[in-house]
């Protein structure tokens, strides 16, 4: 079995991100891990469409953010697996969101979740204009 990964990792991101008052007020760190997988194929072809641009997953980061204020981590993670998971070839993302300042105690705090492509094809991808559904 083939198995090819592409990857950004430790993204550094600005975001309006939290549940608490003065979250929804002031920009803090988010940073973002995304690992896509590829469906099988040979991948040394030298052309750029055969693969995955790292500036396409940046932009939809950069994207989920500028859409305005965020609740939960864990939205953001599903928006933007859903996001990637829009991007060909990928058929599965694993997504790392994390907030370093959240818990004074730790390094950091924050989630990691896998989503995959369906065998119909059909992925779920959140309206543009959703707000956060978090609570």
């Amino acid at each position: 079995m083939t198995r090819t990964r592409v990857f950004i990792e430790t993204l550094e991101l600005e975001a309006s991100i939290g549940i608490l008052d003065h979250e929804a007020t002031v920009r803090q760190p988010l940073i973002v891990d995304v690992t896509l997988e590829l469906e099988g194929g040979s991948w040394k072809t030298g052309r750029l469409e055969t693969t995955v641009d790292y500036r396409d997953i940046v932009l939809r980061a950069q994207g989920i953010i500028g859409r305005g204020h965020i609740r939960l981590v864990e939205d953001f993670a599903e928006d933007m697996a859903a996001a990637c998971l829009e991007l060909p070839h990928v058929t599965t993302v694993i997504v790392r969101a994390v907030k370093p300042d959240a818990v004074p105690a730790a390094r950091a705090a924050g989630v990691e979740i896998t989503r995959s492509r369906d065998s119909d094809g059909v992925r779920w991808r959140p309206a543009a204009d959703a707000p956060s559904a978090g609570g």
